[in-house]
């Protein structure tokens, strides 16, 4: 499986594509960072941010996106900025049919340190040490890119087996109600 983990911001959007499957060694395959100039107009960074997730799935072909969910902040001002990135990236994802899953800050931290009130620094250990590279991504946004990544790649299957149960209760309960109505 091939995750490009979008850690979603106006000013430094992180981006991190991550391979692999649950249970056995992780490879990164790309971290970075689309920055924009915090002084240009709104409309001109979200098509900076646009065009630079574009590059990156035109180069890396990822079978998933995995997006930080956007959470409510003391900041409004920031908040809109990170939910409009959000936006962007899901928005990219969607026009070439890759599909979105999108994973809090806490799901994240948790999956990679197994606290989901991890630090920004325990979560770049923790990802320098799962992917086995000899320093932390810089800056932290590159980090929890391939963080997302990387919690994709590992509750994915989880959580397909979970949609998958809830999907056969609910057909199972639609045609017991169906036979309940004809008896």
């Amino acid at each position: 499986m091939r995750v490009l983990g979008v850690d979603p911001g106006l000013t430094r959007c992180g981006v991190g594509v991550v391979e692999g499957v649950a249970g056995r060694p992780l490879t990164m395959l790309g971290v970075g960072v689309v920055r924009t100039p915090s002084d240009a107009e709104l409309g001109q960074r979200l098509v900076a941010v646009e065009q630079g997730i574009e590059q990156w799935l035109d180069q890396h072909r990822p079978e998933f996106v995995a997006v930080e969910r956007v959470f409510s902040q003391h900041n409004v001002r920031t908040v809109m900025g990170t939910a409009q990135a959000s936006a962007v990236a899901m928005l990219c994802a969607a026009r070439r049919g890759i599909p979105v899953a999108l994973h809090t800050p806490s799901e994240v931290k948790a999956a990679v340190t197994g606290s989901g009130r991890a630090d920004k620094a325990q979560v770049g250990a923790m990802v320098t040490r799962l992917l086995r590279l000899d320093a932390p991504p810089k800056p932290a946004d590159a980090a929890d890119a391939l963080a997302l990544a990387i919690c994709h790649i590992w509750r994915a299957p989880a959580q397909n087996r979970l949609q998958q149960a809830v999907a056969l209760h609910t057909a199972t309960a639609r045609t017991t109600a169906r036979k309940g109505r004809t008896a």
